[in-house]
Formats: structure tokens, C-alpha cells, sequence
């Protein structure tokens, strides 16, 4: 089948508390994606510490191919039963999805997982089991493309209780406006950063309990190819071009201006420079025939990089960072490629020294490309995506 899989989440943190107590782990396997929810008793620190604890030892055990058995043992074990409430110090859900289509879904105690596809709520069967005393939710089913899973703490289900709501936001409500935001969006993160906007203005922008929200689409596998910098031998440079357009399925973006020239040259195809500067300190996109987006280089790299930071710092859930994304220049067309419309990166990187670069008058963080590059790689790789480095 080889599907791939679109992830992001959107977390609020209890009013008050500088920590959430919702953790959410994202982890990959040679045949499959993993995303693990787990939720804190109480708020705070302990509650951070708690589902940090519980979402490490999931995903340490599952990537090691332990039993669900083996690991609710061990989380049991670990994070003991709360002697005034007698529960649980930590729930949890975890969701695993296998490139061929089979999906394996564990519960304990978080609301139920959201499952949209064609646009309408579907069921899926469960098989509960009891291990170590508690009930867990067990589901195997197929997933295909297009479908959409999601994934909550119970601070959603909590939104607007005594205020707005007299109950909270019901299970069934959460879904029914769930597929009404999928048909509108086009990522995972939009999806995510929606419905966690919905229960914070339930809340009333003072979230009464920590609030998470995971979502998973499964789509088609969307490769982007990221050229910047010539080569340090100008001969590498035919072989690098070639290289960097060798998928003709991935994205192409080219991030500076001697790079841009390369490639022009390299393919026989004009380079066409924009002069709208929609952006003071961004210099213009350029056009050429054979590359989907064509950007400066440092520069641009940078805004790219503090814009992907944003991101996985979970600053998702404003307008303001959408709006940024969908500006009209270099480096927010570069970060909304990186984040909405890519599942796995790789970097073509010259490590020819460029002499603009040595100008004192820079940022210190602007004066190595292949720093840049390196931070770049790893922030990707915490949003989850797979990033493979090639240097000339």
C-alpha cells in the first residue's frame, strides 16, 4: 500500500501553569509510525513529569517490540495507583499505523479516538481487555488514504464545563465539529490547531485543565528535495544538480542565489528574479522552469528555521502564525512546504565557502551555512519527519 502518514498536535496548558501535563511522543519504526498520547494526573510539574515518564516508557518499549501486557506492567510498576483518588497516575493512548494499511489503537481511560474518512465519523470494533485491574481499549483495523485519526486528552472533553457548557464538550460534539474542520483543511496541523482554538475559547482563553489534541492523516508519501550552496569542487556541481532532480515525485526548493545559478545553468533554463519585495528583510522568490520554489539563501534559511522553532514549540493554535506561514515570501512558503506539505526531507548542501557570509555585519547564526543546515535538520526531525543530509 505504502502509505505515510501526516502528524502534528496542539497542546494548552492548564491556567496558570507555565507546564503541561500532556505529553505527546512521536516515534518511527522501519514499517510504521507511532504516536503516543499520555496525560498527567492532576497539573503542573508532576503531572509534566508523570506523562513524560509514561510516554518515554511507551515508546522506548514499543520500538523494542514489547507487549501491550509487557508495557502496562511496567507503567503499573513505575507510576503507582493515587492513594486519595485511587486512579491512575497517568492515561494514555497510543496509536500505531504500518506502512500497509493495518492500524493498532490502545486506550486507558482518554476519550475515545476521533476516526474520520470520506468525510463522515466511523467505528471501530474494540476488544477490551483487563490487565493488571484495568480496562484497556484494544482496536485493530485498516486505515487508507485520506482518512484522518485524533487522538485527546480529557481536558477537551472538559472545555467549557460550569461556564459555557453545562456538561463540558460532548464526545459526540467534539467529532461532529472535527468533520467539519477536516473538510476545510489541509494538514494535520491546521486540523490539530482548530479544534484545540475551539476548546480554548470554551475555556474562555483560561483552560481549566490541560488540553491536548493529536491528530494523524494518512496520505501519500510527499518527498521535498532542499538544495543550498555550491559545491566545494565546482566539478560536483552537474553531479549535485542531477542528483537533487532525481525524484521526479518530491518537491524542489533551491535556497540561494549561487545555488539558483547552478542549477540554471546546469539545465539550460532561464532564472527569472522577482522584484516584489513583500518583505523587507526577505529578499524575493525566483522563477525557473524544472524547480517548484526558488529562494535566497541564509536569510531565507533562517526565518525558515525560527518559523519551524515556532512550531515545535507548539505555537500553532494563533492566527498570527498562520498568517505568517501563508505569506508570499521566501521563507514562509519554504517552512509551509516543510510543514503542511512533506513527509520526509533531503538536503543537498554545497560546502563551498561563500565570502558574503564572513561579513561581520551578519548574525553570528547567519556565518556558517552548514550550522544552519544542521539546526534545520534537526528541528524537522523533531516534527517528525525523516531528513537525510547529502553534502558536496
Amino acid at each position: 500500500m505504502g502509505i505515510t502518514v501526516d502528524v502534528a498536535y496542539k497542546s494548552l496548558n492548564k491556567y496558570t501553569e507555565i507546564l503541561c501535563g500532556d505529553k505527546v511522543e512521536l516515534l518511527q519504526t522501519a514499517d510504521s509510525n507511532i504516536m503516543i498520547l499520555a496525560d498527567g494526573m492532576g497539573s503542573g510539574v508532576k503531572a509534566n513529569i508523570l506523562s513524560t515518564l509514561t510516554s518515554k516508557i511507551l515508546g522506548t518499549m514499543f520500538l523494542n517490540g514489547a507487549t501491550l501486557e509487557e508495557c502496562v506492567d511496567t507503567i503499573s510498576e513505575t507510576l503507582p495507583i493515587c492513594q486519595v483518588r485511587q486512579v491512575a497516575y497517568s492515561t494514555f493512548s497510543i496509536l500505531q499505523v504500518y506502512h500497509n494499511g493495518d492500524a493498532y489503537l490502545v486506550e486507558y481511560d482518554n476519550p475515545g479516538c476521533i476516526f474520520i474518512r470520506d468525510g463522515k465519523l466511523m467505528k471501530i470494533p474494540k476488544n477490551v481487555r483487563v490487565i493488571q485491574g484495568k480496562e484497556i481499549n484494544e482496536y485493530r483495523f485498516k486505515v487508507q488514504k485520506g482518512d484522518a485519526l485524533i487522538l485527546m486528552s480529557d481536558g477537551t472533553i472538559h472545555a467549557g464545563v460550569g461556564e459555557l457548557l453545562n456538561f463540558g464538550w460532548l464526545w459526540q460534539d467534539i467529532a461532529d465539529y472535527a468533520v467539519r474542520q477536516y473538510a476545510m483543511t489541509v494538514s494535520a496541523m491546521r486540523l490539530a490547531a482548530s479544534i484545540s482554538r475551539a476548546c480554548d475559547e470554551l475555556y474562555q482563553f483560561r483552560p481549566g485543565d490541560d488540553t491536548t489534541v493529536a491528530c494523524m492523516r494518512i496520505i501519500d508519501s510527499k518527498p521535498v528535495h532542499l538544495m543550498t550552496g555550491p559545491a566545494r569542487n565546482p566539478e560536483d556541481d552537474v553531479r549535485m544538480v542531477h542528483e537533487f532532480l532525481d525524484d521526479p515525485n518530491a518537491k524542489t526548493i533551491v535556497c540561494g542565489g549561487t545555488s539558483a545559478t547552478i542549477v540554471s545553468r546546469v539545465l539550460g533554463k532561464k532564472l527569472d528574479v522577482s522584484l516584489d519585495y513583500v518583505d523587507p528583510e526577505i529578499p524575493p522568490i525566483a522563477y525557473m522552469d524544472g524547480v517548484d520554489l526558488v529562494t535566497e539563501g541564509v536569510l531565507t534559511l533562517n526565518r525558515v528555521l525560527q518559523l519551524l522553532r515556532r512550531y515545535v514549540k507548539n505555537e500553532t493554535v494563533s492566527e498570527e502564525f498562520f498568517q505568517e506561514l501563508d505569506k508570499p515570501n521566501g521563507g514562509s512558503m519554504v517552512a509551509k512546504v516543510l510543514i503542511e506539505d512533506c513527509t520526509e526531507v533531503h538536503l543537498y548542501v554545497g560546502k563551498a565557502i561563500n565570502s558574503a557570509y564572513q561579513n561581520p555585519g551578519l548574525p553570528f547564526d547567519l556565518g556558517i551555512r552548514q550550522n544552519l543546515v544542521e539546526q534545520l535538520g534537526r528541528v524537522i526531525e523533531e516534527m517528525g519527519k525523516k531528513v537525510v543530509v547529502t553534502y558536496y
